[in-house]
């Protein structure tokens, strides 16, 4: 949960960010949805490279780093994904249908 909590931080912060940016140039030039889920993916890359690249805790298998993995980065970035797909449809039907 804490994993999924870190991540939509990560969101929010490009989120806004882009927000700012596209105020302070006066015009629409990122998409704020897109560039928030695009920090969400840089910081997953850079995660899940330390995971990987990391030593597994004492008395533990190798599998552990891959469970850690899934459930650390997989998880969390598919969940934001999977929620920002859902609303770029639920717009996308909304101006569709007026």
């Amino acid at each position: 949960m804490g994993a999924l909590i870190f991540y939509t931080f990560i969101y929010f912060i490009g989120y806004f960010s882009a927000h700012g940016f596209n105020t302070l140039m006066n015009r629409r030039l990122f998409n704020r949805r897109w560039a928030g889920l695009t920090g969400v993916c840089m910081v997953a890359i850079l995660h899940a490279y330390r995971i990987l690249n990391s030593t597994p805790p004492s008395g533990h298998d190798g599998n552990i780093m891959y469970d850690a993995l899934g459930y650390y980065v997989v998880f969390p970035v598919g969940v934001i994904t999977a929620v920002l797909l859902y609303l770029n449809w639920k717009d996308k039907n909304d101006s569709s249908s007026s």
